[in-house]
C-alpha cells in the first residue's frame, strides 16, 4: 500500500500479490485477512489518512484483488465514501463465486495460474505454521487437523479457501464465503465516480465476468467501464517488446482520470462560489 500525491490529492493505492513472503514474520492471524476481500486493514489505513490530513480528499485505486477490496470497502457503508473524490479498479474479477468455475478451466492457462498461486499461498501459510497453527494460537472450532493436512495436497486456491480460509472467517460454506466477501453485491452502493478497467486478453479474468462492470456502467452515470483489447493482467505496456516504456498505459490512465476528477471538482467549487456571490449581490 502507498500514498502518492496527484493534483494535491492523496491517492490510496492497494495491490494484493500472491508472491510468497516467507521471510517476513506473521503475527497472530493477519495472513487470513488477505483472501478473499477483507477490508478492515485498508479501512484502518484510510481512517488514519483522514485523521492525519483532515482537509485532504482521496483518490482510491486498487489493482487485481486490491480492486475488489477497495470497491467492497466503499460500498459497505456510505461513511466510507466521505472525502473520496473517485475510485479506480484495475483488473479485478468482481465475483469470486463466478470466477471459481473459470479458474478451473485450461483456456489461457488459467488452471495453471491457479495452481501456481495456490502453491505460493501454501508456501506463505506453511512457512508460518507455528505462528498460525501452534498450540498457543486460538483457532476456530470448525478448523480441524484434517483440514490442515488437506492444505499440503491443495492444488487450487478454492481448496485452500474451503479447507482453511472460510473457517477462519466463520463461514459455513465456500459459496457463502465468496458471496459475502466479493465486491459484486456492493458496487451499486458506490456513488462517487468509479472507473473499472479490465483487459479483454486478461488470462485470469474470464470474459464472462466482464458482464458485471459492463452492466453496471450502463445503469449508473457515475460508473465508467474501460476495456482495451490488450493489456493482460496488470500489463498494459507500451513501446517495444524488448524496451517497453517505463510508464505503462495503465499508469497514465489512472493519473489522467484522477486529474480530470480533480479539475471537475475545482470547477464545480468555483461555480458554486460564483453563484453564491451573485445571490448575495441580488
Amino acid at each position: 500500500m502507498c500514498e502518492i500525491p496527484v493534483c494535491d490529492i492523496l491517492v490510496c493505492e492497494i495491490l494484493v500479490s500472491e508472491i510468497p513472503v516467507c521471510n517476513i514474520p506473521v503475527y497472530k492471524n493477519l495472513i487470513y485477512e488477505i483472501p478473499v476481500c477483507c477490508t478492515w486493514e485498508f479501512g484502518a489505513m484510510v481512517n488514519y489518512i483522514k485523521k492525519t490530513y483532515p482537509q485532504t480528499q482521496l483518490v482510491v485505486v486498487g489493482f487485481s484483488l486490491g480492486g475488489n477490496i477497495v470497491c467492497k470497502y466503499l460500498g459497505e457503508t456510505q461513511a466510507n465514501q466521505e472525502k473520496v473524490l473517485c475510485c479506480v479498479s484495475v483488473c479485478q474479477g468482481y465475483s469470486a463465486l463466478r470466477a471459481q468455475e473459470t479458474f478451473m478451466q485450461w483456456d489461457q492457462c488459467r488452471r495453471f495460474y491457479n495452481f501456481l498461486m495456490a502453491d505460493n499461498m501454501k508456501k506463505i501459510i506453511l512457512s508460518h505454521r507455528q505462528a498460525l497453527f501452534g498450540d498457543h494460537v486460538k483457532k476456530p472450532q470448525s478448523l480441524e487437523d484434517t483440514d490442515l493436512s488437506r492444505l499440503y495436497t491443495a492444488t487450487s486456491l478454492m481448496q485452500i479457501d474451503d479447507n482453511v480460509m472460510r473457517k477462519f472467517h466463520g463461514y459455513n460454506s465456500l459459496k457463502e464465503y465468496y458471496e459475502e466477501e466479493s465486491c459484486m453485491r456492493y458496487l451499486h452502493r458506490i456513488y462517487v465516480p468509479l472507473m473499472l478497467v479490465n483487459a479483454a486478453d486478461d488470462p485470469l479474468v474470464h470474459e464472462s465476468l466482464l458482464t458485471i462492470p459492463k452492466s453496471l456502467s450502463e445503469k449508473r452515470e457515475n460508473v465508467m467501464f474501460v476495456l482495451p483489447l490488450h493489456g493482460g493482467h496488470l500489463g498494459f505496456f507500451e513501446g517495444s517488446v524488448l524496451f517497453p516504456e517505463p510508464l505503462t498505459w495503465m499508469d497514465k490512465l489512472v493519473v489522467e482520470y484522477a486529474n480530470a476528477i480533480c479539475q471537475w471538482e475545482r470547477n464545480k467549487s468555483q461555480c458554486s462560489d460564483t453563484e453564491q456571490v451573485e445571490a448575495e449581490l441580488e
